[in-house]
C-alpha cells in the first residue's frame, strides 16, 4: 500500500522547525516527490526515507519556496550512483526555469527527463515509472503563475480468491500471473481469466494535492473522495482573507470548506505561513467545519 510522509509544512521561509512544502508518496520501493523547496534532501533524510527511491517529480509551481531544493537533491541522487532516467513533470512554462536552475549541477550521471503540462485544461497522465496502475490526474490553479495541482489515483486489483481458482483446479503456479492481471492456460485447454478467480474490484487511493491558490470551485471536485486530501492553509485568521485573495492563496477555513464539499476521508493542512508559529490553535474551530481535519507538522505519515 502507498505510505506517504510531509517531509515539510512550510510557506514562503524555513523555519528551524519547520522545512519548506514537499511531499513524499512511496509504492512498491518506487517514490513520487511532490515539490522540492529549500531544505528537501535534509528533510527526506531526517524522517528516515530514501531518496534513491525517487522515480517522479511533480512541481506544482516555479516560486521558490517550491523549487529551490532541486539541484541539491538531484546532485545527492546522482552520488548514490543511480544511472537510469529521472522525470520531472511541471506547467509548461515552468520548464526554462527549472532547465536553468538545474544548470548549477554541472553535468549529473543519469538523465533528467521533463513533461510540460497543459496550463489551461485538466490532464491526465500514466505514470508507468512507477506503476502501469498508478495514474496522475491535474487541475490549473489559480496562483500568480502558472500553477497545478495533482491527484494521484492508484487503482487497485481485485482480491484474489483462492476457493475459486481450487475449484476451477488452477494450480498455484498460476495464481500470482492471475493476480497480476495475466490470462493463463491450463494443461487441458482451459483459458482461465483474472475474472474468474477474483472477488469485485476495489475502489483506487486517491491521494489529492493542492497548494499555491484562491479557492477555485473547481478544486471540490478534483478532489472528491480523497483517500487523502492535502491542501494549504497559510492563515487562520479571518483579516487575512482579502490578503490572501490578492495573493492567490487560501486560509486554513478554506481548505475546510474545499474538504468538506469534496467529500474527502482525511485533510491534511500544508504550507503554513512563517508568521504561524502554531496553526494547532484554530484546530476546534476547522475541525467544526470538517472534522477530519488534521493540522500538519513536518514528518507526518500514513499508510493508505
Amino acid at each position: 500500500m502507498p505510505e506517504v510522509c510531509l517531509l515539510g509544512t512550510g510557506g514562503m521561509l524555513p523555519l528551524k522547525d519547520r522545512f519548506l512544502t514537499s511531499l513524499y508518496a512511496e509504492y512498491n520501493g518506487k517514490t513520487v516527490l511532490i515539490d522540492c523547496g529549500e531544505g528537501t534532501q535534509v528533510a527526506v533524510a531526517k524522517h528516515g526515507l530514501k531518496m534513491s527511491k525517487i522515480e517522479l517529480i511533480l512541481i506544482t509551481h516555479c516560486h521558490a519556496d517550491h523549487v529551490t531544493g532541486l539541484p541539491g537533491l538531484l546532485l545527492s541522487i546522482g552520488n548514490s550512483s543511480r544511472t537510469q532516467p529521472l522525470d520531472i513533470a511541471a506547467p509548461e512554462s515552468s520548464l526554462p526555469i527549472l532547465r536553468a536552475l538545474l544548470s548549477v549541477c554541472g553535468g549529473l550521471p543519469y538523465e533528467v527527463r521533463f513533461h510540460g503540462l497543459p496550463e489551461d485544461k485538466p490532464f491526465e497522465f500514466a505514470a508507468d515509472m512507477i506503476d502501469p496502475m498508478l495514474r496522475i490526474k491535474t487541475l490549473p490553479l489559480s496562483h500568480r503563475v502558472s500553477c497545478v495541482g495533482y491527484s494521484l489515483c492508484l487503482e487497485r486489483r481485485a482480491v484474489f480468491d483462492p476457493a475459486k481458482a481450487k475449484e476451477l483446479g488452477v494450480p498455484v503456479e498460476h495464481w500470482k500471473k492471475l493476480h497480476s492481471g495475466e490470462a493463463v492456460v491450463l494443461a487441458d485447454g482451459r483459458k482461465i481469466v483474472p475474472e474468474d478467480v477474483t472477488g469485485e474490484k476495489r475502489s483506487p487511493i486517491k491521494i489529492t494535492y493542492t497548494t499555491d491558490t484562491l479557492p477555485v470551485d473547481d478544486i471540490a471536485a478534483f478532489a472528491e473522495k480523497s483517500d487523502l486530501f492535502i491542501c494549504e492553509g497559510m492563515y487562520g485568521k479571518f483579516e487575512k482573507k482579502e490578503s490572501m485573495n490578492e495573493k492567490h492563496h487560501m486560509l486554513m477555513q478554506d481548505a475546510c470548506d474545499i474538504a468538506k464539499r469534496a467529500g474527502a476521508r482525511q485533510l491534511w493542512l500544508t504550507h503554513y505561513s512563517p508568521a504561524e508559529k502554531a496553526p494547532s490553535v484554530y484546530e476546534d474551530e476547522l475541525r467544526a467545519i470538517f472534522p477530519e481535519t488534521v493540522i500538519t507538522e513536518d514528518g507526518r505519515k500514513l499508510s493508505l
